[in-house]
């Protein structure tokens, strides 16, 4: 399973670019990532405040072990590298079986 966090303004180019190369499913929903250094600071009503939150999207996505170089990659060349956080992380099972190929 290979799980990333990509800037938001890159997902839909990441998402199309899989959706090309024959990765028909994956799963996303919306996070934050929090920084060391501020990324807003500013003042309402006179009090000052900073933001350590950078808004990220989080996307897994299922493939044999020979698929998880080119997603890797993909996520990595169109997403960059500076900002881009991916893991790839065993699976050993999935349910319900029936809807899973074990030769995929």
């Amino acid at each position: 399973m290979v799980v990333a966090y990509i800037d938001d303004e890159a997902f839909e180019e990441i998402r199309v670019r899989l959706l090309e190369l024959g990765f028909q499913s994956l799963s996303a929903w919306k996070a934050v990532g929090t920084l060391p250094e501020a990324t807003l600071t500013g003042q309402y009503r006179g009090v000052a405040f900073k933001r350590y939150v950078r808004a990220k999207t989080r996307f897994e996505c299922v493939v044999g072990d020979e698929h998880v170089s080119t997603v890797v990659d993909t996520v990595l060349a169109i997403g960059g590298e500076g900002r881009t956080f991916v893991f790839v992380m065993g699976v050993e099972q999935a349910y319900p079986k029936g809807t899973i190929k074990a030769d995929e």
